[in-house]
Parts: structure tokens; sequence; C-alpha cells
């Protein structure tokens, strides 16, 4: 019998920074991430301030910055042919004024590094938790299954889903919750990046839908968003180069790269959802991140509330499993917690849907046109509360957890553990 005292399912962010503060406390932790590597494309790449902060606290910095990635510290749109700056991360507290974007891969494989220096951190690549292993009421672990097609079971005195949106021990758990109605997908893809392009993030409103600019460096991280469900229908109807017609139409220094996107295989769609469970937690289990409540990707925060799930999480619950006395009500504290961050945060996403995604994906709004910047954009760049609340929750969100001492690099004792 395989056993461990925290099993978390999934290696993402919100998995591997949790793992790794755990056995910085002394817990015994084991991560399963089901592929072999961490390489996917157009995987959230925003490393946010709190992150960084946390990066920072676990005496990962030095490595971090070796890693390839661009800061952005200004958001920008263009209207009437000109860029019109929108918000600046300059007045944002803390340190680390401004966004990295760095390969979320290279991320993980530097937290992958570090979890290998501690004596009670296991990560198995290429093994999937399938199914929960139960007690009773109690889950007392995972059944998985192993990319070669092996089977087999690990017990746990806790189990955490970090397993994202489509979360197989979610399903498992039975765990129910509000799901509400989202008027788009995004299509993902890469467009090349001149010396002579802006810099930084530039969201884009044109004829019929909204576009993102990701400032990668050499290429231009894409998203267009389309309205929910149309997918196959506008891959059929439309050649491929209309994606880079209508970005030019608004983006006229994107004009000289019409062919950037040369086959359909080079879009992957993205379908968006948005939801949150009522309980994050059963008695044996804690759902983290996008299991517990998915996000849209407008504002690019679904990573930052992950990974501050994983801090709240960490904080609460590495005394509890050191002396295996981890309770329900322990679990319940971390939602307790996290919840009022994750709704306020979500209601921006929803208001995001409905006053400019809906309008903008329906063909009923195009600002693009106006030959001057619009009234409302003229009072949010005016009124610094405006200009600034939004800026500060997308980049350290509604509430920043508190680093737990023993997960820091200064805060660990002779013998390398925390707590």
């Amino acid at each position: 019998m395989e056993r461990t005292t925290c099993l978390i399912a999934g290696g993402g962010p919100a998995g591997m920074f949790l793992g790794l503060m755990l056995a910085r406390a002394g817990v015994e932790v084991t991560v399963l991430e089901k592929h072999g590597d961490f390489l996917r494309d157009f995987r959230g790449d925003t490393v946010h301030p709190t992150t960084l902060d946390l990066i920072e606290a676990l005496g990962l910095s030095e490595d971090f910055a070796k890693l390839p990635q661009r800061r952005l510290t200004s958001i920008q749109t263009p209207i009437g042919g000109r860029l019109v700056p929108l918000a600046s991360f300059d007045h944002i507290p803390g340190r680390h004024k401004y966004i990295a974007m760095v390969p979320q891969w290279d991320l993980l494989d530097l937290l992958a590094r570090a979890g290998d220096n501690e004596p009670t951190f296991r990560l198995r690549m290429r093994t999937e938790a399938v199914d929960l292993l139960r007690t009773g009421p109690t889950v007392t672990g995972v059944r998985y299954r192993t990319a070669d097609g092996a089977t087999g079971e690990i017990h746990a005195d806790l189990t955490v889903a970090a397993d994202g949106r489509g979360s197989a021990l979610r399903a498992a758990a039975g765990l129910g919750g509000r799901q509400w109605a989202t008027p788009f997908d995004a299509w993902w893809y890469r467009i090349p990046r001149h010396g002579t392009d802006p810099a930084g993030l530039i969201p884009v409103v044109s004829a019929d839908r909204v576009a993102v600019l990701f400032d990668r460096g050499d290429y231009w991280q894409s998203a267009t968003l389309i309205a929910k469900g149309s997918d196959t229908r506008l891959r059929a109807e439309k050649p491929v180069g209309e994606i880079m017609r209508a970005l030019a139409e608004v983006v006229p220094w994107l004009a000289d790269r019409a062919d950037a996107v040369h086959d359909w295989d080079e879009v992957k769609l993205l379908d968006v959802k948005l939801d949150r469970l009522d309980h994050w937690y059963a008695d044996g289990l804690l759902c983290l991140g996008d299991a517990a409540h998915a996000m849209s990707p407008i504002g690019g925060v679904g990573i930052n509330l992950a990974v501050q799930d994983a801090v709240a999480a960490a904080r609460i619950l590495a005394p509890k499993l050191l002396s295996h006395t981890v309770a329900t009500a322990d679990l319940a504290r971390v939602q307790r917690r996290r919840r009022l961050p994750t709704a306020v945060i979500q209601g921006m996403q929803r208001l995001a849907h409905a006053q400019v995604v809906r309008p903008a994906v329906s063909g009923r709004l195009n600002i693009a046109d106006l030959p001057r910047t619009p009234l409302p954009l003229r009072i949010f760049r005016r009124i610094p509360v405006l200009r600034e609340l939004p800026v500060f929750l997308v980049a350290r969100g509604v509430v920043s957890e508190p680093i737990p001492e023993f997960a820091r690099a200064t805060g660990r004792r002779a013998d390398g553990t925390g707590c």
C-alpha cells in the first residue's frame, strides 16, 4: 500500500506551490501530474505581484530572474488609430510593480527543482489521479493511472484536487455549485513581434470581437474572443487569415503580418467557464484553484487566485497535517478565507462579460472607429480611484495572503523544516 500525508492531484501553479510550501514545513507530500512534462502552449503565463512576493520569500528570486520573461507595467489600447494609456502599475503597493510574463512550464520546472531539494516532497509525472478512495464518507486517497496504463492506489490523510476546471476528483466527489453563463470562448495563437512594436499588454476592441495581445518578447501571445459555441461554425465559414485582417483594421502596425496565422491548427480553443463550488471540500478532500472556482480569462487573474488559495491552505493546514489531525473544519477555514476574494473577482468578470464582451462578440460594440477616446474611458482615466482600483485588484487581488514563516528561505530551522 502506497501512502503519503498529503496527496495533491495536479502539477499546475496551485499544486506545485502548495506541495513545495507543505514540504518546507516537513509534511510528506506527493504531487501527481498526468503529463510527462509541463510544456503546454497557451497556458496562462502571468505571474502577479503577490506571486512574485511568494517567489522571493521562498528564496527563488535569483533562479526566477534567469527565466525568459517580459514585464507588464502598463495597459494601453488602440483608439482611433493611436494607443491610449488605460492604466499603470506604478501606484500599486509592494516592491513588485509589474506583472511578469513567464512561460508557465519554466515556472513549474523551477518549482519542481526546488521541491527536489525537500526530503518530504515527491513529484510523480505521467501519473493521473482518476478517482477517489473512500472509507465510508471520508476520502482516504486516490486511484491513479500512469501513462503506460498501470494503475494503483495512494492513501493520504488529505487529498487536494488541484487538477483544473475539468477536475476528475471534483466530479468524483459530486460537489455542486453555481455556474454562470459566459458569452464567449477564446482563440489562442501567436503573432511574431517586431522590435518597433509597442510593449506591454494591449487589449483590442474591433468591430465584432475583443482581442488581447500579451508581449512575450519575440512574439505576441494573442487571444481573440468569439461568441460562445461559435468555434466550429467560424472555422468552416471564414479563412484563418480573417483573424489577422480583423486585428490589423484596429492595430495598423500588424498589417505587415497578415499571413502570421497560416492554418486553423495553429489556433487553439479555450472553452471559457465561470463557476464556483458551494463547498470546496468534503471529509478528507479539498479543492483549490480552478477545481474550486473556474475563472474567466478576463483580467488574467485565475493563476493569481489559485496561488493565493495555495498559500492560505499551506498556512492553515500544515500544522494539522504534521500532527495528522486535519479535520473537515480546517478545510472549511480555507474556503472561508478565500471565498470573498474569489466572489469579488468573479463579480467583476461577470460585469465585464455583460458590459463589454457580450456586445463586442455580438457585433453591437465598436469603439475602435470613434474619432476620440470615448467618454467612459476619459472618466476612467481622470478619476484616480476608478483608474487604480481595477489595477490593484488584478495585480494584488482582494486579499494578499500572508506567506507562512515555515516556507520562507530565511525562516527555516537548521534541520530544514519550518514547523
